[in-house]
Order: structure tokens, then C-alpha cells, then sequence
């Protein structure tokens, strides 16, 4: 199966480079660019994008608005939206994992990061680098977020099981199915199961949304080194 991407951009040389990198891949190929936040949205409807690659800053609709409004959109529910972003220490980060993202992913990453993220967002998992998951996204959302966990998400966390609740903690410690596994002395496929069990419950997208609901509810506590 060909993965759609959809590159969005106000730079066209940045666009064209992605084009000719994503076109080399055999299970990949490129359905349309975009300039700014709202043709994105328009395009990735009209061209059925499995994965835009959106940068955060464009002028007029910038990314975050358009991965809002993707996000929002029934229509667009298999859509995934990977956040380019210049720095990966950014305000910008946090806002776009709420506002929808699977992920973010640095402009000056190899051309092999950005093939396997394009790869990762397709299959509805979560691309959050390893400084991001280890803290950077807990001490942002400790600064933006609600000083107190939100009681709505606390109390959805009531329909997890026990053994939800501890795959949803070393989801939000960035750790992938198979280290979780290893960790929990389960199966990779019962890890899947659990994760994908949580995430019906929660309503959250993919392991992205997992993360934030995680911290917001106050089920996995910031920790700033």
C-alpha cells in the first residue's frame, strides 16, 4: 500500500527537496503541496493524504490552526500530521501533540528520519523523540497546562485496567512496544492490545494523544532534570 503524503510548506525549496526524497521511495509518494495551514487542510481532503508533513510557521493559517482543523475534522479521522519544526525545543511542540500530531520532527533530521517518520505516522504510532518523551513535553506541559490535573481526564482514566494504566505510564515515558514488554515480562502483541484498548477508551488518536492525556491527567507527574 502507497502511503500518501502531503507536503506542507511556504518554503518551495524545502518542498521540492521533500518531493524528490519522498518520490525515491517505492511506498511512497507525494499527492500535493501546500503554502500555507488552510490549502493543507483543503488539499489533504481532496487528495486523501495519509500523512502531511506540516511546518509549524506559515504565514496566514499556520501549521498548528490547520492540525487543529484536521484533527476536528470526521472527515479527516485516518489523516496523520507529522509538525516540522526548525527547533526541537519548542512551545510550538506541546500546542501540536494537543492540537492533533502524531509527532514532530526536526528540518535538519537525516533523509532516513523523515522516510521512517512519514512510515511510523502512517501506521497511527506516535514519533516523539527520545529528549522530547524523557521530559522536554512533561516540563511544557507542567508551564502551559492547568495547575491541578483535569478532574475529565482523570476520571476516564477510571475505565483503564490495571494493566492499561502501566502501559499508559511507559507510553508516556516514550518507550516503545517492545521495551514495554520487555519491562511488563508481556508480549509485544498484548502491549499493542493494551495500547490500542486505551486509546478507544480515551479517544485519543494514536500514542501521541496518549502522552498528553497521560501527563494532564496527572496519571504520569512532569519530571524536570
Amino acid at each position: 500500500m502507497t502511503i500518501r503524503v502531503l507536503l506542507a510548506d511556504d518554503q518551495a525549496l524545502l518542498r521540492s527537496a521533500f518531493r524528490v526524497l519522498v518520490d525515491s521511495e517505492p511506498d511512497m509518494e507525494v499527492v500535493g503541496e501546500a503554502s500555507d495551514g488552510a490549502q493543507a487542510v483543503r488539499l489533504a481532503r481532496e487528495r486523501r493524504a495519509d500523512v502531511v508533513l506540516m511546518d509549524i510557521r506559515m504565514p496566514g493559517t499556520d501549521g498548528l490552526a490547520a492540525t487543529r482543523m484536521i484533527s476536528a475534522d470526521p472527515e479527516l479521522a485516518g489523516v496523520r500530521v507529522v509538525i516540522l519544526t526548525t527547533f526541537e525545543v519548542d512551545d510550538y511542540v506541546v500546542q501540536s501533540l494537543r492540537a492533533g500530531a502524531s509527532g514532530f520532527l526536526g528540518k535538519g533530521s537525516e533523509p532516513d528520519e523523515m522516510l521512517n517518520a512519514i512510515r511510523v505516522a502512517a501506521e497511527g504510532e506516535a514519533l516523539l523523540s527520545p529528549v522530547a518523551t524523557k521530559g522536554l513535553i512533561a516540563r511544557f506541559l507542567a508551564q502551559e497546562g492547568p495547575a491541578e490535573p483535569d478532574p475529565g481526564r482523570a476520571e476516564r482514566l477510571d475505565s483503564l485496567t490495571v494493566r492499561e494504566r502501566e502501559v499508559l505510564v511507559q507510553v508516556a515515558g516514550g518507550h516503545p512496544n517492545d521495551e514495554i514488554a520487555e519491562r511488563l515480562e508481556v508480549s509485544p502483541l498484548t502491549v499493542k492490545t493494551h495500547v490500542n484498548r486505551a486509546m478507544a477508551k480515551l479517544g485519543a488518536r494514536d500514542r501521541a494523544q496518549l502522552v498528553v492525556i497521560a501527563y494532564e491527567s496527572g496519571l504520569v507527574r512532569p519530571r524536570v532534570e
